[in-house]
C-alpha cells in the first residue's frame, strides 16, 4: 500500500499542478448568477469550480480513499464591476511622404547623375522619388508634379542593377527590342506594357552606365504621339542617354 499512497501522491500533484483558478472567478459568477436570480446556485457551483482548480497544500491517503485539502484564491476587490469593450483609438493615422530628393532646381541633376538633354518645351515636374541605391524623377509641360509625365528616368544601383538585367535578359529571350549603341554605352531599346490599359505601350530605353549603374529612360504612351514615328522616338531616347552621365 505505501506504493501505491506514493504513486497516487504523484499523479494528484502532476494533474493539480496544472490548474489555476482565475483570482475573479467567484466574483464573476457570481455576478452573472444575479442577472439570472439564481445566486445561491451559481455561487455554490462557483466556489466548487474554485476548490477543484487550486492547488493542493498537501494530500493524505487512506486505504480505499483518497482525501485532498485545497485552499481557493481570494477573489481581487479591486476588480472593475464593469467589463466593457476595450477603448477604440478614432485618431487618424499621419500621412506620410514618400521618400524623394528635394527641390532639384531645373530637375537636370538628381542625386548621382546629371542629364545633359532634354526635348524642348519640358520641364521638371518637381516630383521624384528616392529609395536609396534606385530613385527616380520626371519631366512634363508645366512642372505640375500631380500632371502626367512626358519623361522619365529610374536609376539603379548597387543591388537593384540585377534587377534590371534580368528584365533586360527577359525581353533578349523573347525576342523583344534590339541592343543600341550610346555613345562608348551600351544600351536596350523596347516598347514595355505593349496592350496594357489599352495603351501602346511604353518606349523605354536601358543604359548600362557602368558595372553598379543602369538607367531606364521612358517616354509616357501620350508624350509619344507629338513624334512622327517610333524612330523619330528612338532617336529622342539614344540622345537623352548619350547625355545622362555620373556626377559622383
Amino acid at each position: 500500500m505505501p506504493m501505491l499512497e506514493d504513486q497516487l501522491r504523484q499523479i494528484m500533484a502532476e494533474e493539480t499542478a496544472r490548474l489555476h483558478a482565475a483570482p475573479d472567478l467567484v466574483e464573476r459568477v457570481v455576478r452573472s448568477s444575479r442577472r439570472k436570480r439564481i445566486r445561491g446556485r451559481i455561487a455554490t457551483a462557483a466556489t466548487s469550480l474554485a476548490v477543484a482548480a487550486a492547488v493542493p497544500l498537501y494530500l493524505t491517503v487512506a486505504p480505499g480513499a483518497v482525501q485532498t485539502s485545497v485552499v481557493s484564491e481570494t477573489p481581487d476587490p479591486s476588480a472593475s464591476e464593469t467589463l466593457g469593450p476595450p477603448a477604440i483609438d478614432d485618431t487618424p493615422p499621419v500621412r506620410s511622404e514618400p521618400p524623394n530628393l528635394g527641390d532639384l532646381g531645373d530637375g537636370r541633376a538628381f542625386k548621382h547623375v546629371r542629364v545633359g538633354y532634354l526635348p524642348d518645351g519640358l520641364r521638371w515636374s518637381n516630383w521624384s522619388l528616392d529609395f536609396g541605391e534606385s530613385y527616380t524623377t520626371s519631366w512634363n509641360y508645366d512642372g505640375d508634379k500631380t500632371g502626367f509625365y512626358c519623361v522619365q528616368i529610374y536609376v539603379y544601383e548597387g543591388k537593384t542593377v540585377q534587377e534590371v538585367d534580368d528584365r533586360v535578359q527577359v525581353h533578349r529571350d523573347e525576342g523583344e527590342g534590339e541592343e543600341v549603341t550610346v555613345g562608348d554605352r551600351t544600351g536596350y531599346l523596347i516598347v514595355e506594357g505593349v496592350g496594357e490599359d489599352g495603351m501602346k505601350g511604353t518606349p523605354t530605353l536601358f543604359l548600362n552606365m557602368g558595372e553598379q549603374r543602369r538607367a531606364e529612360i521612358m517616354f509616357s504612351p501620350v508624350y509619344v504621339k507629338k513624334f512622327r514615328d517610333a524612330k523619330a522616338v528612338d532617336r529622342e531616347l539614344i540622345k537623352i542617354a548619350e547625355g545622362l552621365t555620373a556626377v559622383d
